[in-house]
């Protein structure tokens, strides 16, 4: 059988592996297919796909946008998009302004904890990608400032944490239209983050095609409730492992696939 891995990250977002080495990855554990779904950035496409051709390994060219409804946050992935498009990259580059002023802002809070860190070392780990929370956290780490990842989170930067600060958000609509607009499917992120399935039914009126049914650490019930849930929706299921490289204690590329039978059923439902 051929099987995909419909979520990875790289370092044009908050992963640690180069869009190359994403696929060298996958080629070692016999992956057909993957989709490189950065954070805000599209970036990462065109080098694993011209890397690809050497693999035989098809890349779905996606992106993980952050959005809100209700003031729960959810994450929409979008597969197949037009990634090309001006208007989108432009977009894009608008939500990466945000993402830099949102890291300053956590960095002086930082200071008031104590913690005096130079946005250049924060930068300078993001380089060109889209900068996050984990690029924080892997400096605290670094300079001995928090013993893990999770650490940093849970003590200064997480949620609800001194050194929290909200960041900026689409809203579902607008997500979804963007993907819709880019001539993708929309397809729910990681469901167990949002905490209540009632929000699926408005997610399918607003344009939502799919949901992410497998994924690391589900338990078979979980993965059956969704399964039930894409079911009843009339959804597409899709998987993978929201691989971030070496910057997680998460799943690796391929640990989280679903059978390339389901890509293909994308495919036709895409059009």
């Amino acid at each position: 059988m051929k099987y995909a891995d419909l979520h990875i990250h790289t370092k044009f977002s908050d992963g640690t592996f180069t869009p190359e080495r994403v696929v060298k990855e996958a080629g070692k554990e016999g992956l057909s297919c993957i989709a490189i779904t950065d954070h805000d950035q599209v970036s990462g496409i065109e080098p694993a796909q011209n890397c690809a051709v050497d693999f035989a390994i098809e890349v779905v060219p996606g992106v993980e946008l952050s959005a809100e409804i209700d003031n729960c946050e959810i994450h929409i992935l979008g597969y197949f998009i037009d990634w090309r498009q001006d208007w989108f990259r432009d977009r894009l580059r608008q939500i990466c302004d945000a993402r830099k002023r949102r890291a300053l802002a956590i960095i002086e809070r930082l200071k008031t904890q104590g913690i005096n860190l130079e946005p250049a070392q924060v930068f300078g780990l993001a380089g060109t990608g889209a900068v996050g929370r984990l690029h924080i956290a892997r400096i605290l780490k670094r300079e001995g400032l928090v013993q893990s990842i999770q650490e940093a989170f849970n003590k200064y930067i997480g949620n609800g944490q001194p050194s929290y600060v909200k960041k900026f958000k689409l809203t579902v609509a607008e997500a979804i239209d963007m993907i819709r607009k880019l001539k993708g499917l929309a397809v729910l992120a990681h469901p167990h983050t949002i905490n209540d399935s009632g929000l699926i039914p408005e997610l399918v009126r607003l344009g939502l095609r799919g949901i992410e049914v497998y994924y690391p650490g589900y338990a078979p019930a979980t993965t059956k409730h969704y399964e039930n849930l894409a079911r009843e929706y009339g959804l597409l299921l899709s998987g993978g492992s929201d691989c971030h490289g070496l910057s997680k204690n998460k799943a690796s590329i391929g640990e989280v696939k679903i059978p390339y039978s389901l890509v293909e059923v994308m495919k036709r439902e895409n059009g």
